[in-house]
């Protein structure tokens, strides 16, 4: 599939306002008078939706959110801007909705966008581990891992790119002074610029070895970006922030790991041999039919990808430990993201001897 080559960006909807983040509804009721003629504002809901930890969320409606015509307003989170390329995001959503990979935008404004509501319910931990769901995770990523690029458009994982512009970010930024009542990890149990610096280094050297195809990636998958619809028996990812050309292995090894959680970091929810083994293989069962491959997966197949995604898993959580140290400095949502840091960094060190050293026997 190819992700098509009309300029789509210059053609979307900007609207030039900004919503105030702590009292939006006036804002919102200004873009909805644009997208939403029709509506009468008396009758016009909204529902906040708290599952975000990056930006806020509000679902419009009329009479139920589940009806056909609700929009979804996002409002970016503080200073995200820095390490989120809103033009990309803008330009991925496109993509995914041309190919019915997801959802319409609408229009974008100051400090946020405007797209359609995907009716269904935010996947859970639960849900996340039953075989009829996981397959059809699999399945979809599949899917979107066959888009291709725009014809005659060199693409390149972002990954380094992306994880060089933390570290930047990083060096630069001050720390935030943690308040004396806050149950935050000691910031002691952060690594340094310096030891994250050469860890990225030594990762990159490692896993630029590894010949795991550049693909379309979301690149963020964990439960709530998950929609599942149980009349339709269909799912849809949601939310592109971070959603680019990425190693194959980096997205599947990313949602592998989201099975650990956010609120509470678990790893001991991570995936068995054999649940991943089963994702893998109804992973590469899609990827082969919608790339048109012939013939049937092979254990040997699942084996070399279990390696490439267990590698790529230790870039996840060094990725999303960044990301956290970052947010621990700049957000101001009510998230611990220092401790999550913590959390994702520790398990990448746990792992890393273990995963660098798995070989094809």
């Amino acid at each position: 599939m190819d992700s098509g080559s009309a300029d789509d960006r210059n053609q979307l909807l900007h609207v030039d306002i900004q919503v105030n983040e702590q009292d939006p509804r006036g804002g919102i009721l200004d873009l909805l008078s644009r997208l939403r003629p029709h509506w009468r504002v008396q009758d016009i809901q909204m529902k906040t939706f708290t599952e975000g930890i990056t930006n806020q969320l509000i679902g419009c409606y009329v009479g139920s959110l589940q009806e056909p015509g609700c929009v979804l307003v996002r409002l970016y989170g503080r200073m995200t801007d820095l390490y989120v390329n809103r033009d990309r995001e803008v330009e991925m959503f496109q993509v995914f909705h041309t190919h019915g990979c997801g959802p319409q935008i609408y229009c974008s404004f100051q400090n946020g966008i405007c797209y359609e509501f995907v009716r269904g319910t935010v996947l859970d931990d639960e849900l996340l581990r039953q075989p009829s769901i996981y397959r059809l995770i699999a399945a979809e990523m599949g899917r979107i891992h066959s888009i291709q690029p725009k014809r005659g458009l060199s693409v390149e994982p972002f990954l380094w790119t992306k994880m060089s512009r933390f570290l930047t970010l990083l060096q630069r930024s001050p720390t935030k002074q943690t308040a004396p009542h806050s149950h935050s990890v000691a910031q002691h149990e952060v690594p340094s610029f310096e030891t994250l610096s050469a860890e990225m280094e030594t990762l990159k050297r490692h896993l630029s070895l590894i010949d795991s195809p550049t693909v379309l990636c979301h690149n963020d998958l964990l439960t709530k970006n998950i929609i599942y619809n149980h009349k339709e028996g269909m799912l849809k990812f949601i939310d592109y922030e971070y959603a680019d050309y990425n190693y194959q292995a980096f997205d599947i090894g990313n949602h592998f790991n989201e099975f650990a959680g956010v609120n509470d970091v678990n790893y001991s929810l991570y995936p068995s041999l054999e649940l991943q083994r089963d994702w893998l293989t109804a992973y590469l069962e899609s990827y082969k039919q919608s790339t048109g491959r012939e013939g049937k997966v092979i254990a040997a197949e699942v084996t070399q990808l279990y390696i490439q995604v267990c590698k790529f898993s230790l870039a996840s959580n060094f990725f999303w430990g960044l990301w956290a140290i970052l947010q621990s400095r700049f957000s101001s949502i009510d998230f611990d993201f220092q401790r999550y840091a913590v959390a994702r960094l520790n398990f990448y060190f746990e792992k890393k001897d273990e995963y660098f050293g798995l070989t094809m026997s």
